[in-house]
């Protein structure tokens, strides 16, 4: 299993604008997802072990977090032609079956993932009101195989500071999982 490290773009890099069709309906924009505290952008996939790892808990932070004025997107930018899990049809049926109250976008040309400076599933990216970055890490120190528990204490203290107005600590630990699958060029 390839082990990525997120790339840790610099905390206050301005969120990319996206366009992106959601498999189960509609098109979403940054715009539409942004709320009134911030934007949370996350990276995934549905076959890497790293985000099968922590789906269950996405799920319940998507739920934690639905009406807490922060918005919540999932993206996956990967290859469907060599990764056919991780076609759109795929993505509805996951989101489905975890019950992601977010929506789980497809980034099908990769542009967005690569405007983010995406690295890997998943990929954590936090943003303010005002669409800066204010966190880019790990969800927390569990990972498949260890005894840790998935609690997502990191990316959750970042949130919870993001929406009381605390301070969000600089020092950040990368994510890590599978690195995103690019298209031939």
């Amino acid at each position: 299993m390839a082990r990525t490290p997120s790339t840790m773009s610099p905390l206050g890099t301005t969120c990319p604008d996206f366009t992106l069709p959601d498999p189960r309906g509609g098109t979403v924009t940054r715009d539409d997802a942004i709320g009134e505290h911030g934007l949370l952008v996350m990276f995934l996939c549905n076959h890497c072990p790293f985000v099968i790892h922590v789906a269950d808990h996405l799920a319940t932070l998507g739920r934690d977090y639905a009406d807490s004025g922060l918005g919540i997107v999932a993206i996956s930018s990967n290859d469907v032609a060599n990764y056919p899990d991780d076609a759109p049809d795929k993505m509805a049926e996951e989101a489905e079956h975890r019950g992601y109250a977010f929506p789980y976008l497809y980034d099908e040309t990769q542009a967005v993932a690569r405007a983010f400076d995406a690295a890997c599933t998943p990929d954590f990216f936090l943003y303010d009101a005002e669409g800066l970055l204010v966190y880019r890490g790990q969800l927390d120190d569990s990972r498949p195989g260890t005894d840790a528990l998935v609690t997502g204490a990191d990316l959750r203290a970042a949130m919870d500071a993001l929406i009381s107005g605390g301070a969000i600590p600089a020092d950040q630990v990368p994510s890590l999982g599978c690195n995103i699958k690019w298209k031939s060029d």
